[in-house]
């Protein structure tokens, strides 16, 4: 049943991610351009209800759906850590024209090319999963 429900919630972000247009490939290339603030809006949304969201977990201690309490681990700041993982992320999504989330959605929607793009970020996870010992983090 829980598979089910997720399937559901999926198909929901499937179809609102393809009606905002967040996983069109022009409204992307046009974010990149600096020519429209459409998407930056999406992403500054999302930005301000993660912060909220978050904000009310702390606060009221909400618990997960399982009954458990939601415990957020402090992470190490590391400034150059997040720029280059913020330049190779954006140089694949504008490479790409599509990010992780908008990727199956693509594929939902018909557009099968994105398939190889999809092929390309399960590579490079694994091939990511070889090295992990070896980075540093």
């Amino acid at each position: 049943m829980r598979s089910f429900i997720y399937l559901l919630i999926g198909v929901f972000f499937g179809i609102t991610m393809f009606k905002s247009e967040a996983a069109s490939w022009f409204r992307i290339y046009e974010m990149f351009k600096f020519d429209a603030f459409h998407m930056y809006g999406i992403i500054g949304t999302a930005v301000v209800l993660g912060v909220l969201i978050v904000w009310a977990i702390k606060r009221f201690r909400i618990k997960s759906v399982y009954g458990e309490s939601i415990i957020f681990q402090p992470k190490e700041k590391s400034v150059p850590r997040y720029l280059i993982g913020g330049f190779i992320f954006g140089l694949g999504w504008a490479l790409a024209g599509a990010c992780p989330g908008p990727m199956f959605t693509l594929v939902g929607a018909g557009f099968l090319p994105i398939l190889v793009v999809i092929a390309g970020s399960l590579l490079g996870t694994w091939f990511y999963g070889l090295l992990r010992d070896k980075l540093p983090h």
